[in-house]
């Protein structure tokens, strides 16, 4: 099978810097595992690599839709697919778990450590239009069209083509990954949220979030969400601030749980003064392994 080095873990903890630096020492091509990063101007409030950050590694799947258009976990995986089959030394980073298992698994996807992702990108959506596009996937289903959830689990499923109306269970792996996980203290995650949303606004987050208002935009998104309350004066900044951080941090919590039960990675210290090397080594080892 196809070998796919995989770099995850929760924001600010570095997978863009080390991504590149490995990039380069591999001679790797990057895929973006984000599902903010695949639009075109939410670049602040997704902390998007700047082209400066790039050192001349090409870098795929970023800025490719328009804030107004819709893309699927559906979208992605065959995207993401197609990219594989493509390049020589893929390497997929990103936080957005359930879009990276989609392009490596045929499988049912299971209820628990779903991604919000997904959710969003059907919220414009109504019960009644979720329910029509999910019969025209898996036209057998019996389903309660108005348990909006469930709805929406079935057609994920269906997306990635296992009809819950078949009961087809699959766990399979289409590709040989390697999962680097980069782990953080919750403590010091909290102390880089902070940080690093400090450096954002003054970046021009907040008027990132206005232009897109102004054209009748808003993005759903931790962050973008949070200051359009802001701006729409539902909250102070402070209490914008607060609660970017406070979802943040349960979002990370929820990754490194999707992450650990799910998709078996090594897990680093992302604030290791040998991370770099560590990485180095295990993705060398990898990639020299020959199949039994």
């Amino acid at each position: 099978m196809k070998k796919v080095i995989v770099i995850v873990g929760p924001t600010g903890s570095g997978k863009t810097r080390l991504s590149v630096k490995l990039a380069k020492r591999f001679n790797a091509e990057i895929i973006n595992g984000d599902s903010v990063q695949i639009y075109k101007r939410l670049d602040i409030g997704s902390a998007k690599i700047k082209e400066s950050e790039k050192e001349g590694i090409i870098h795929h799947l970023f800025d490719i839709k328009e804030p107004t258009e819709k893309y699927s976990v559906f979208n992605f995986q065959k995207d993401v697919r197609d990219k594989l089959d493509t390049i020589q030394i893929p390497m997929i980073v990103g936080g957005t778990g359930l879009y990276i298992k989609a392009a490596l698994y045929q499988y049912e996807f299971i209820e628990k450590g779903r991604d919000e992702a997904f959710d969003l990108s059907y919220s414009s959506y109504t019960n009644e239009e979720l329910y029509t596009l999910l019969l025209q996937y898996d036209p057998n289903i019996k389903i309660d069209m108005n348990n909006r959830r469930r709805v929406l689990r079935a057609l994920e499923q269906a997306l990635l083509g296992e009809l819950r109306s078949e009961k087809i269970k699959k766990d399979i792996l289409l590709y040989n990954p390697l999962i680097i996980y980069l782990d953080l203290d919750r403590s010091v995650l909290e102390e880089k949220l902070k940080l690093r949303l400090d450096k954002q606004i003054m970046e021009g987050f907040i008027e990132e979030v206005e232009a897109l208002d102004q054209e009748g935009i808003q993005v759903n998104a931790i962050g973008y969400r949070e200051l359009n309350h802001y701006l729409d004066g539902k909250m102070t900044l402070d209490e914008a601030k607060a609660e970017i951080i406070s979802v943040s941090k349960k979002l990370a919590k929820k990754q490194k749980t999707f992450f650990k039960n799910q998709m078996n990675p090594v897990i680093l210290d992302a604030l290791s003064k040998t991370l770099d090397e560590d990485a180095y080594e295990i993705i060398k080892s990898f990639l020299k392994e020959e199949k039994l």
